[in-house]
């Protein structure tokens, strides 16, 4: 259980900040702990930006920002973007239409840093991955945009609806005994375990449920149903990812045929739920208020 799979896995099976490009620019690292472009910065009035996944594009149009380029995706994006360019998906954009739109910003996630920084790079593109990989970092990077795009008062806002979300239902469940639980992310034809570093993983943890896999460091790991079973979870959370409907089946076959899960205290008790995935990705959005009244069902029924 604990030979984690790595970025590899952990990158090219999930699916799914502003680097301002001039002069002779060096490379830092802020307080997210996302790499960025050191700078000039554009006046608000030239900002050219380009948003590769859908949580940033969200973002965006929640502060208001306007966007040159948008991710291609089956998700419906904002209606402010309606008619903006798409470069592509998330995890494979199209470097030359990119350049064509000759961004000053190309905004991306650290989830997928380690797959596309040499790629924009090749391409000659300076991009910003921001961290969503948790609760803390999303409503940090928030902030931090709203500094950048001098959308203050909104990225203030947002970060506050949440918090006062996340403090109400922690006040609803303190007296609760806090339940174990085991998140497979799953994708097509594959899953994975997902730890206390991913984003689920960090919205359980702030509910009080403690996740059955301790001590990595790894967002993701490979699956062990021996090791799994020995820890036998109060809880089992399944998020699908890449083609939802087909993931859903691949793990309904998988606990049908997969002898060992009958064996789990979850599966016997009808403690195995599936998560919707506008709720939660795999990294953080601006649906982390609702996705914290689902665990919250889930978690203390």
């Amino acid at each position: 259980m604990r030979t984690a799979v790595g970025v590899i896995c952990s990158l090219a099976l999930l699916c799914l900040l502003w680097g301002c490009s001039s002069g002779q620019a060096t490379e830092q690292t802020n307080q997210t702990g996302s790499a960025e472009t050191a700078s000039a910065e554009p006046k608000a009035a030239d900002h050219r930006i380009v948003a590769t996944t859908v949580a940033i594009t969200e973002i965006m149009d929640a502060l208001g920002v306007e966007l040159i380029g948008i991710p291609t995706s089956s998700k419906e994006l904002p209606e402010r973007y309606a008619g903006v360019t798409e470069v592509g998906n998330p995890m494979n954009p199209n470097m030359e239409i990119i350049k064509g739109l000759a961004p000053t910003e190309v905004l991306s996630v650290t989830t997928l840093q380690y797959d596309l920084k040499p790629v924009f790079a090749n391409a000659g593109i300076e991009a910003k991955f921001i961290d969503l990989t948790s609760l803390e970092r999303m409503e940090q990077a928030i902030l931090d945009l709203g500094e950048h795009y001098d959308r203050q008062k909104a990225a203030g806002a947002l970060v506050a609806s949440v918090d006062d979300k996340l403090k109400e239902i922690q006040a609803e469940v303190a007296d609760r005994p806090a339940p174990t639980v085991l998140i497979l992310l799953g994708v097509p034809g594959s899953y994975l375990v997902a730890t206390e570093h991913s984003y689920i993983g960090d919205l359980v943890a702030r509910l009080g449920g403690k996740n059955i896999v301790q001590d990595e460091k790894m967002e993701y790991l490979a699956s062990n149903t021996e090791y799994l079973q020995q820890a036998n979870p109060d809880i089992i959370l399944r998020a699908a990812h890449g083609m939802p409907d087909e993931v859903v089946e691949m793990f309904n076959e998988e606990f049908q045929t997969n002898t060992v899960w009958k064996h789990f205290s979850a599966v016997q008790n009808g403690r195995v739920y599936d998560l919707e995935e506008r709720l939660f990705g795999t990294t953080g959005n601006l649906a982390a208020a609702e996705a914290l009244e689902e665990l919250k069902a889930m978690m203390y029924p």
